[in-house]
């Protein structure tokens, strides 16, 4: 079932960024035609639930994370493509990687045939870029409007907060986000273009308002190693050991 409230906040988000659903949809109907059938929603719900999980962005803070993060090697770590590149320079495998494909495309096939679970997000934007998960070892397909047929909607916008979104649908018990700073600045590892600036860090606004309201109902336990996001516990980077044992 989409998440409750969902319809809401999609319809705030075609209004705002001027988005076609009818293009989200058509997006969804053709990557659910490439997909292949498998049993990955399961795969997934075994590795997330009543689990600790690290989500990890690609914000400025990412870069002081990552001797912390390639320590933790026993933990469930969910990443937002643009984080990817970076996490496999320093040998951090990911368990699950959020993308729409707009990440480094040599570490989005890297990592796509492993044993890591990719979770594609279709939208009238990256439809061309489909053909992508053709490569991809183990894949599902998400979308921001309705369910279609093999594709899903757990609910969230940019690839970071829909990492989150994942997490709670899957009912993980503590989600601790790293790299995940919904501010003023872009991290050196977006591949942002300096003409879209404006843009993502609008699309960063909108990521920060629907984990608030996540917040307002998940189950999950909510903390931040990285910028303050209401509704959760600002941590450091010392206390996730504590946080996660």
């Amino acid at each position: 079932m989409m998440i409750s409230g969902w319809k809401t906040k999609y319809s705030e988000i075609l209004k705002e960024f001027m988005y076609n659903e009818n293009k989200d949809r058509e997006s969804a109907k053709y990557l659910d035609s490439i997909l292949k059938k498998s049993s990955n929603y399961e795969k997934i719900s075994k590795k997330i639930k009543q689990q600790n999980v690290i989500v990890i962005g690609a914000g400025p803070s990412l870069s002081r994370c990552i001797p912390k993060l390639k320590k933790m090697k026993k933990t469930i770590k969910i990443v937002a493509d643009s984080a990817l590149k970076p996490l496999l320079e320093n040998k951090i495998i990911p368990d699950i990687v959020v993308t729409d494909l707009d990440g480094d495309k040599e570490s989005l096939e890297q990592i796509g045939k492993t044993n890591c679970i990719m979770v594609v997000h279709a939208h009238e934007d990256n439809f061309d870029n489909l053909n992508m998960v053709k490569k991809f070892k183990n894949c599902v397909g998400t979308t921001q409007s309705k369910h279609y047929k093999k594709i899903r909607n757990f609910g969230g916008f940019t690839d970071g907060d829909r990492c989150v979104f994942l997490a709670n649908h899957f009912r993980a018990k503590k989600i601790i986000l790293v790299g995940m700073d919904f501010g003023e600045k872009i991290g050196r590892y977006s591949l942002t273009k300096k003409s879209d600036r404006k843009i993502k860090l609008k699309k960063l606004k909108k990521g920060e308002e629907l984990l608030t309201w996540l917040s307002s109902f998940t189950k999950s336990e909510l903390f931040t190693v990285s910028r303050p996001i209401k509704g959760f516990k600002k941590i450091s980077l010392k206390e996730v050991d504590i946080i996660i044992t």
